[in-house]
């Protein structure tokens, strides 16, 4: 699955280095870019990171006509802790441009995407993106991955580890990961199961954030993931395929 994924940002990639080099690899970003790491804080354990994806490789599309700035002011408004921006466009319908339309809201942007390559965090950096999603089986060894942080980083944007089983926890920590993500879906299934997070999270040591992405739907899920030390829960289709996102985001978040 993920090879399917790098494959796709194939073209993406060439014309990165095309313009890098012609010189024209845009600037870092020069306004405001909130703390992803101090907006979890204050609304951890437990904190919502609402997840605006138009569609997804196991089930399609999600919502026929998203508009990115209609998510962002009802999750801002309904208690996110940060909002994670889908950047990829063939199996999950995102563009890069919302990330700026969706930082109008004021809250934290994660930009999840298929990121492998330095020209790729660079770009990040030229957006209003508070952090940057690097998958540590999408780099080939960890010194890979170490300069992928290196460079998010530089600028500031805060580098999320995704993880999917021990392989993954051990070279995030080696490459100097303190942000780690579970991801409770299967690669080769697309099916999800939370004991993924329940057995992972035995393993957080002081000094780490750590955030449970895919599967959870309700109040209960989200209460349990928090009592087990999660930091921050990512939630995307059950958002996205709610009557009302905002309702459902605060029926999460406990405000409702």
């Amino acid at each position: 699955m993920l090879d399917k994924f790098k494959e796709a940002k194939q073209l993406e990639l060439d014309s990165l280095r095309k313009d890098f080099v012609e010189g024209r690899i845009p600037g870092v970003y020069q306004g405001e870019r909130p703390s992803f790491v101090e907006a979890i804080k204050a609304k951890g354990p437990g904190a919502i990171i609402a997840e605006f994806k138009p569609a997804s490789p196991s089930k399609g599309v999600l919502r026929e006509n998203a508009n990115p700035l209609d998510f962002a002011d009802d999750y801002a408004k309904n208690g996110a802790a940060a909002i994670s921006v889908l950047t990829e466009h063939k199996y999950f319908g995102g563009h890069p441009d919302y990330l700026f339309m969706m930082s109008q809201a004021g809250v934290p942007l994660l930009r999840k995407d298929f990121i492998f390559d330095p020209l790729q965090v660079a770009m990040t950096a030229s957006s209003p993106a508070s952090a940057v999603l690097l998958i540590a089986r999408m780099c080939d060894d960890v010194k890979h991955l170490q300069q992928l942080i290196g460079i998010a980083r530089m600028p500031g944007l805060a580098p999320v580890v995704e993880i999917f089983d021990q392989a993954d926890l051990d070279m995030a920590r080696e490459a100097g990961a303190d942000i780690i993500q579970v991801n409770n879906r299967d690669l080769d299934t697309l099916e999800t199961t939370l004991d993924q997070a329940r057995n992972f999270i035995k393993q957080k040591k002081d000094g780490e954030l750590w955030i449970c992405a895919s599967g959870v739907n309700e109040r209960s899920e989200v209460e349990e993931m928090a009592g087990l030390g999660f930091d921050a829960i990512l939630v995307g289709t059950s958002l996205m395929q709610a009557e009302n996102p905002g309702e459902k985001l605060a029926e999460l978040t406990g405000a409702k």
